[in-house]
């Protein structure tokens, strides 16, 4: 699955950048401090990357199409763009010199898909711990395996810092497919224009929606027929393994919550829906014509914590949308209305959203 929809979610290790006065672990911190100070110092202006012969020319393809869908992104809407605010993110771009930028670590008990927390200022409460060196990252899973816990590892290719810092363009990034990576820039960007610390769910359905309108307009705006239908078969597939995984997290939730099963029959129960999740996605790979973009994730063992990590991270995307047909499609005001709504408290954003 992609990096930046299970595991990149809003920040990964750069929660704990945000975070230095806080009192969570020393080293955890340093290790995610230096991370994103050693990107930020590697970083060279896009142009620059441009200009130089020895920047590959698919590298320099993509740099150019970053640039293009940011100067689209943060364009006012009275000219033709999305009127997202413009920190200075994706100005410049890093090699970052591994395959991934970050791995976050997800952990959960052995009966619940509900997956522990790290709390942090700014950034509040997030279901996994980045680090920027996988070695950091699986000597964490392991004091989490050795505490009885189910534990995931995914790699990052994108995150956001929220505006608090000029994100450069990540060369993870770049692996991604060119609609994917129009989404990317545009979800990322859409980040620092609204964030409510704790409600992930919020956090990303806003980024989402924005993500959804913006690829419509690029699109309308500079679509070609293969780029149309690249994005068209990436959303199918997202959609449908989205799908087949929430299906076995409800139902892992659904036998956890039955009282009084011994813990060997939860187990073997656990069992079963774990292997039916593998049969499943081996119907729909061969419903695909053998697309393997998915294999890494079932290829790292799933479990609570992997499931976990998939909650409907887009549930109230349907009630951005609303939101945003309300005030004529006008992005900013979509803004606007939704940062009134996330001053509510949690369960009274999304009744704020559908305007009841």
């Amino acid at each position: 699955m992609k990096g930046r929809r299970v595991a990149g979610l809003v920040l990964g290790a750069v929660a704990a950048v945000l975070a230095l006065s806080g009192c969570a672990d020393v080293r955890y911190l340093s290790q995610a401090a230096g991370g994103q100070l050693d990107l930020l110092r590697r970083a060279r202006p896009v142009e620059a990357a441009l200009a130089d012969p020895a920047t590959p020319p698919e590298v320099r393809r993509k740099l150019r199409l970053v640039s293009d869908v940011r100067a689209f992104a943060v364009a006012p809407e009275a000219a033709g763009g999305l009127g997202l605010p413009d920190h200075g993110s994706f100005l410049k771009f890093v090699d970052v010199g591994r395959p991934f930028v970050v791995w976050n670590v997800f952990s959960a008990p052995e009966f619940s898909v509900t997956l522990d927390t790290s709390c942090f200022p700014v950034a509040g409460c997030v279901g996994y711990r980045g680090y920027f060196a996988e070695a950091g990252a699986r000597a964490y899973a392991q004091e989490r395996r050795a505490a009885g816990r189910d534990v995931s590892v995914g790699g990052v290719s994108a995150y956001s810092t929220l505006g608090y810092l000029r994100d450069p363009v990540l060369s993870t990034m770049l692996a991604y497919p060119d609609a994917t990576l129009i989404r990317t820039v545009i979800h990322e960007l859409a980040h620092p224009a609204l964030y409510v610390p704790g409600d992930t769910l919020f956090n990303e359905s806003y980024a989402t929606a924005v993500e959804e309108e913006g690829m419509r307009r690029w699109l309308a705006a500079h679509g070609t027929p293969e780029l149309r239908a690249q994005d068209r078969l990436a959303q199918e597939r997202q959609a449908g393994f989205e799908a087949l995984l929430l299906g076995a997290r409800a139902r892992l939730e659904a036998l956890y919550a039955k009282s009084g099963m011994p813990e060997a029959g939860r187990r073997e129960r656990k069992t079963a829906v774990l292997a039916d999740l593998d049969a499943r996605y081996a119907a729909l790979k061969d419903s695909w014509g053998g697309y393997a973009g998915y294999d890494a994730y079932f290829a790292r063992g799933v479990n609570n914590a992997s499931l976990g990590a998939v909650a409907a991270y887009a549930a109230m995307v349907p009630d951005f949308q609303a939101l945003l047909a309300r005030v004529d499609g006008q992005l900013p005001a979509f803004t606007e209305a939704a940062r009134v709504c996330s001053r509510r408290s949690q369960a009274e954003r999304a009744a704020c959203l559908r305007g009841s």
